[in-house]
Parts: structure tokens; sequence; C-alpha cells
């Protein structure tokens, strides 16, 4: 935890689940797990997982569809890329958080 003379550093600091308008990380600085906003990041982070869950069951369908067309096959794999970057920021915000808890 920093003292309050010290500003936090990006390891004391919870990576969202969102980003800006631009593409930029957000990160949250709080004292408490059950804050408002960290509540509602873990919130948005079970819908993303969730929804990642859905898109690789369909994905799964698709591929097993030997007439499924290029349309398809592609909507599938943009479906499945953006659900595999929400779980690899899912992943990478958890795992700052088990790394800060075990220091």
């Amino acid at each position: 935890m920093n003292t309050p003379a010290e500003p936090p550093t990006v390891g004391d600091l919870r990576l969202l689940p969102w980003t800006t308008p631009d593409g930029k990380p957000c990160y949250l600085s709080t004292d408490s797990d059950r804050s408002m906003l960290s509540r509602l990041a873990d919130e948005i982070e079970a819908a993303q997982l969730a929804s990642g869950e859905q898109v690789l069951a369909g994905a799964r369908e698709v591929l097993a569809d030997p007439s499924a067309g290029e349309r398809a096959v592609r909507f599938a794999l943009t479906r499945a890329a953006e659900c595999l970057e929400d779980a690899l920021r899912v992943a990478a915000s958890r795992g700052g958080r088990i790394r800060e808890r075990a220091v």
C-alpha cells in the first residue's frame, strides 16, 4: 500500500476491463477490492468471460460445419479474437492483483 506522499505505481493499480475511447488502458487506484468501481469491473470481467464461452461454442459449431461459408468463418473468428483480447486483459488484471497480494 502507498503512503499519501507516494504516488501509485502501475503495480499498485488495477487494470480495468475497458479502455479509453482511443484504446489506451484504464487503471484503478483504490484501497478496497469492494469499492463500487472494483465491483463493476468484477461484473464486467465475469460478463466478458461468459461471452467468450458463448462465442467459443458458436465458433466451434461454425468450424465443425463443412458447408460454412467464408463470411460465417470470418465472423466467428472476428468475435473469437475480440473475446480473446478481453480474456487476456482479465488474465493480466487478475495476475497483477495476485502478484500484488504475494508481495
